[in-house]
């Protein structure tokens, strides 16, 4: 197994754990591929979820620009259920289970047909 695939294994395992939810491997894997080289970064593989300019670029650069959504009140609410399904008071967010978890929340698997 290689480093990306170790990754996508401990994604998975946050899944259960800390959301409560099986996860579609297949999907979480072309997540984990879509967010490219910032998984292998410490400070660009997680969300700061307390920062709001971090949650206006997972707005702006993944809901809007990747996903296609139409900017609205929806988006932040969108994020901020994430959020809370991920669990607040859990510091490491990785990004690529944030995206998974927005992907689902939008019912936005067609962007990764």
């Amino acid at each position: 197994m290689g480093k990306r695939d170790d990754l996508i294994a401990k994604y998975a395992e946050d899944l259960k754990d800390k959301c409560g939810m099986t996860p579609d491997m297949d999907l979480l894997t072309k997540v984990t591929i879509g967010c490219g080289p910032s998984i292998y970064n410490e400070d660009a593989s997680t969300v700061a979820s307390s920062q709001a300019s971090e949650l206006e670029t997972v707005k702006q650069n993944f809901l809007i620009k990747k996903l296609g959504l139409t900017d609205g009140p929806n988006l932040m609410s969108g994020i901020d259920s994430v959020m809370e399904t991920y669990g607040k008071s859990n510091r490491s967010k990785y990004r690529a289970v944030v995206y998974y978890l927005l992907v689902k929340h939008f019912n936005k698997e067609s962007a990764y047909a």
